[in-house]
């Protein structure tokens, strides 16, 4: 019998990320303690930028859009946000969505599932997501949960299960 197996990737749907953007510009427009404060968000690149007149204003447009990431399902683990940084008049904080899991994080993962997995399961490095396969699918949803409990410092998916 072929092994089964599935992949761990680390991805985010772009326009799940610009629908929670959409959401968050419209209700910071709308919002009545954000009125004269010169508030924004929006894509800047690759780049989301945040404006407003003070430091707890930007803080409080880049809580807004946590809040809609949350909604849509997008892990804050995948949201890398700077420090609000003084830019004339205004306040601007500049975040970024962070994809694929590092070499060095897929070790980590890899070697979570080689110490505290079921025996028999296998652990491969593929680019920028890991393949785990198994003669058991048991085995394979074991190392799921195993993963699901860990408190990883990115976030992660599975996919191709077959």
């Amino acid at each position: 019998m072929a092994d089964s197996s599935f992949d761990i990737v680390s991805k985010v749907e772009r326009q799940e990320v610009d629908n929670a953007l959409n959401q968050a510009a419209k209700e910071i427009s709308q919002r009545y303690d954000f009125k004269g404060v010169g508030a924004s968000i929006e894509w800047s690149g690759e780049k989301i930028e945040m404006r407003a007149n003070a430091e707890e204003r930007v803080k409080a447009v880049l809580d807004i859009f946590q809040s809609k990431l949350i909604k849509r399902g997008i892990s804050l683990k995948a949201l890398d946000a700077g420090e609000p940084q003084p830019s004339g008049k205004e306040y601007k904080l500049f975040a970024t969505i962070v994809e694929g899991i590092s070499q060095e994080n897929a070790k980590k993962v890899a070697k979570i599932i080689r110490d505290e997995g079921p025996k028999g399961v296998k652990a491969q490095v593929q680019g920028d997501e890991l393949r785990v396969s198994s003669k058991s699918r048991d085995d394979l949803q074991a190392v799921q949960q195993l993963l699901k409990g860990k408190e990883l410092d990115f976030a992660v998916q599975f996919v191709n299960y077959r």
